[in-house]
């Protein structure tokens, strides 16, 4: 069993910056096209070689993209996300020190269209001792949704009319362990994400093996939750819905599987439907698993392996939403800690954190396989893609 409370997060004053114009910085939807170039920007840890977040611009015709240039000067900026219907860019601080508290904090940004480059607008502390590991905005835009590895609790942080941060905002603290003493000793919120209908709220804690579903509400977290448990040891990490939002698929760290569940819409309710391994038969090395995507097609599920170093390919049924394994491309670097489809889902983008490079392969939409396309960026210790057009 689990146990969770919630408390407000520490108010925090915006700064009294901002941005002038309503322009829509939209990605397109799955599979659509895209006209003109298209950025993507690379969340990253900073120190070596990386000052912040960098910002390229890609070709979806040839699959091209320009050496990548410092967008904003941010330390740890892991994982980024967007507001759905401004020019702004959240990404989480992956740091223990914030105004003086231990605590991690999002940030936000104003995209300026011209150059790409961001405007920082103001910061809020997202609770909890240590760091946000990932975020998500909410699909009406009412929100930062937050999970805090460290100290297993996840938030949600208020957006004023203009995108920058509010407070206070809501804590939830996740109480529990699991069978793994080095890894499970304590919960560890890895991933959030609003479901299609903006109904629900999934995170995964790795450190209870369960997926959690909390229902969305007037911008807030509201209680009491749901779970899916996973294979004790397996220590979910990230999640990807299909997209006719009737299957989620969950990767697991600890035991490089992934989980297929069916999704109930209507309750927020998960279904277990099949189990299966991230690497290849007979794989005798140390790995874990990351980063899970469903391709726009909804007709393949890829899966990244940090040992392994490869991206694993799966064709998924449509009916059912099982998973057959179709193969594994090597990932072209070391560590692929995320990966990402561009809008039109003709290119991946992988991103291999410790070999600080990100690589660009082409997808086949007959068989899901992947192609190197030769074209690799140097990005210092990147950890993730987000594409904005």
């Amino acid at each position: 069993m689990f146990s969770i409370h919630m408390i407000l997060l520490r108010r925090s004053l915006p700064l009294k910056l901002g941005f002038c114009g309503i322009a829509l910085f939209l990605a397109p939807g799955p599979g659509g096209a895209v006209a003109g170039p298209v950025r993507v920007y690379f969340g990253t840890y900073t120190g070596g070689k990386s000052r912040g977040i960098y910002v390229s611009e890609f070709d979806a015709a040839d699959g091209k993209l320009s050496p990548p240039e410092l967008a904003a000067e941010t330390k740890d900026p892991s994982f980024l996300a967007l507001h759905p219907g401004r020019p702004v860019l959240y990404a989480v601080s992956e740091t223990v020190d914030t105004n003086g508290q231990r605590t991690g904090a999002v940030a936000a940004f104003a995209i300026d269209r011209p150059t790409g480059k961001l405007t920082f607008l103001n910061r809020q502390a997202c609770g909890g001792a240590g760091a946000p590991c990932h975020l998500a905005v909410d699909r009406a835009g009412q929100c930062v949704l937050s999970a805090n590895y460290n100290s297993g609790c996840i938030a949600a942080l208020p957006l004023l009319p203009d995108g920058r941060l509010g407070g206070p905002g809501a804590l939830i603290q996740h109480h529990g362990a699991s069978l793994n003493p080095q890894r499970q000793a304590g919960p560890h919120a890895h991933f959030i994400l609003p479901d299609p209908a903006n109904r629900f709220v999934l995170t995964c804690d790795l450190g209870l093996d369960k997926v959690i579903v909390y229902r969305l509400g007037a911008g807030s977290l509201l209680e009491p939750p749901t779970f899916a448990g996973v294979k004790p040891g397996s220590g979910p990490r990230h999640l990807a819905f299909d997209p006719t939002g009737q299957f989620v698929y969950v990767i697991n760290e600890l035991s490089s599987t992934l989980d297929v569940f069916a999704y109930a819409a209507g309750q927020g309710s998960l279904a277990p439907v099949q189990t299966v391994s991230t690497l290849p038969e007979g794989f005798q090395g140390a790995n874990s698993a990351a980063e899970v995507q469903v391709h726009p097609s909804g007709k393949f599920v890829y899966g990244s392996n940090r040992g392994h170093d490869s991206i694993v390919i799966f064709a998924a049924d449509s009916a059912s939403g099982k998973l057959t394994l179709v193969g594994h491309e090597p990932s072209q670097g070391k560590t692929p800690r995320h990966f990402t489809f561009d809008p039109s889902g003709h290119w991946l983008l992988a991103e291999n954190q410790d070999s600080g490079n990100v690589v660009v392969f082409r997808v086949d939409a007959r068989t899901g396989r992947l192609t190197p396309t030769g074209q690799v960026v140097p990005v210092g210790s990147p950890v993730c893609a987000l594409f904005v057009q």
